[in-house]
């Protein structure tokens, strides 16, 4: 049984660890730190009051004022950043302060309480809505220090984010999750912006997703590697097509090692949710999965891809999800990859046991598999090939009948991968078997034209590959001549009426 070690003694911390030492945002972090604020400047400006900048001062002072203060006046200190945060314009002055915060809450996160009780001694105030503001700002380093406290405050505060709030930061990260790594013409734009003095937008519907790359998208993983934890984010997460973002992502080919382990973690601990284990063969998660146990060099991915196998697996409290998941998996190749797998020598001794067990499981579930379930199983992989199934005219003469079962499931899906998919492969085999449902099935010329499986087939009649070309003429023609042997059937019966 894969132990829950790593869930539970994973860094606290956004970005400890090697991985987060040489990201990005804290090397960044470390630089912004040692710049110095000109305070006076603020002060005489009258862009803080005096309160704001003693406070400042003794916190930057690092002496015993600054521990008296944090631990005799919290709710100050809190007040002290949300007034600067909420007033202050300067790009590099705000970066300023939120490492500063950042700091101190991961010197002791006791210190996070200080929001809420701030929050409490001004009625109607909301602790989250000053952090949640500031990520509509342009500038990309702000926003993602703002993401990493606002986990911090999540998960370690004894206050849970619920409600608009939960959906709006959730959404925000979702979105920096779908950018792709930033082009140089970006970062001299970005880079223009940052030099410039802006305010803090409104929250609400100005905010708009990125339109180009995030550098800082391990700070956005990590955050979500945080949340994910808790069970009330992780249904939030998945109500907000969570695992739909972290499959095109994984799926898009476009990250690292790195990335690949913090979603795949991501996934792994949505599993501990038994409703949405049991939802996530929807998603195309094995498939996607499947590719990268196949491509992976590093033993971290491995461990944690296995790992969420075998809790689609074991998590499930349908047992009918789960040997669907079993035979997805085998449709997948993963059967093949446990085999090459179990030739390795590995360290870590839960992935072994993991090996052990996904093997087992899924050759228990290909031993009474029948023809309709393998069939199903590639259908609903999206991973269609010339399989002995869609040949098999014994196949077709007994099973056409029950793709219309679960309304119409399987043909419905036959018919999305004609229109999304760009694997001729796939498209020539959903034409082949589109063709053998019209010519084995009484009504499914009728049932075709409903849901529009006619048109999807003819639009490939004009294919770049020839193959599809060739399937699809097929495909109509099983289309026509049905319907001719329709009519023919409809005059016999009208001439034989007395």
């Amino acid at each position: 049984m894969t132990k829950l070690s790593e869930f539970s003694t994973m860094p606290e911390d956004v970005d400890r660890g090697s991985a987060g030492a040489t990201s990005l945002l804290a090397q960044r972090a470390n630089e912004v730190l040692k710049e110095k604020i000109n305070w006076p400047s603020y002060l005489q400006s009258q862009m803080m009051s005096q309160e704001d900048f003693e406070v400042m001062n003794k916190l930057e002072s690092r002496g015993s004022a600054r521990e008296t203060l944090l631990l005799q006046q919290r709710p100050l200190v809190a007040k002290t950043f949300i007034s600067l945060l909420s007033h202050v314009s300067k790009d590099s002055t705000i970066q300023y302060i939120l490492v500063l915060l950042d700091e101190l809450i991961s010197e002791d996160p006791s210190r996070l309480d200080m929001f809420r009780e701030n929050a409490r001694k001004h009625k109607g105030e909301n602790q989250w809505t000053a952090f949640l503001n500031l990520l509509t700002r342009p500038d990309p380093f702000t926003t993602h220090m703002i993401a990493r406290i606002l986990s911090k405050m999540c998960c370690w505060g004894t206050e849970r984010m619920e409600g608009s709030d939960l959906t709006f930061y959730l959404t925000w990260l979702k979105d920096q999750l779908r950018t792709t790594p930033e082009r140089d013409a970006d970062k001299k734009s970005r880079d223009a912006d940052k030099k410039s003095k802006t305010t803090t937008p409104a929250r609400s519907s100005s905010y708009r997703p990125p339109p180009d790359g995030n550098e800082y998208v391990q700070c956005v993983c990590r955050c979500l590697q945080m949340l994910l934890r808790i069970d009330p984010y992780r249904d939030a997460f998945f109500k907000l097509d969570g695992v739909v973002t972290i499959v095109q992502v994984l799926g898009s080919g476009k990250h690292n090692f790195q990335i690949q382990y913090q979603l795949t973690f991501c996934l792994w601990v949505l599993t501990f949710n038994h409703e949405i284990a049991e939802k996530m063969n929807k998603y195309g998660v094995i498939p996607t999965l499947g590719d990268i146990l196949s491509e992976s060099v590093k033993e971290k991915v491995t461990r944690i891809t296995l790992a969420v196998f075998r809790n689609l697996i074991e998590k499930p409290q349908d047992s009918i999800i789960s040997r669907d998941n079993c035979i997805q998996m085998v449709q997948c190749k993963v059967l093949k990859q446990l085999e090459i797998l179990a030739q390795h020598k590995f360290d870590d001794e839960d992935i072994t046991a993991d090996i052990e067990f996904l093997n087992d499981r899924l050759q228990t579930s290909i031993q009474d598999l029948s023809s309709f379930e393998e069939y199903c199983s590639e259908v609903k992989s999206g991973r269609m090939e010339w399989s002995p199934v869609h040949k098999s005219e014994k196949f077709w003469r007994e099973n056409c009948h029950r793709l219309n079962e679960k309304n119409y499931e399987l043909l419905k899906i036959l018919i999305q991968l004609m229109e999304t998919s760009t694997d001729p492969l796939v498209l020539s085999v959903a034409c082949h078997d589109i063709g053998q449902y019209s010519r084995h099935y009484a009504a499914g010329k009728k049932v075709l034209e409903q849901l529009d499986g006619k048109q999807c087939v003819m639009a490939h009649l004009s294919h770049s590959d020839p193959n599809v070309r060739y399937e699809a003429l097929l495909a109509v023609q099983k289309l026509m001549v049905h319907n001719w042997e329709y009519l023919g059937k409809q005059i016999e019966k009208e001439s034989e009426k007395p």
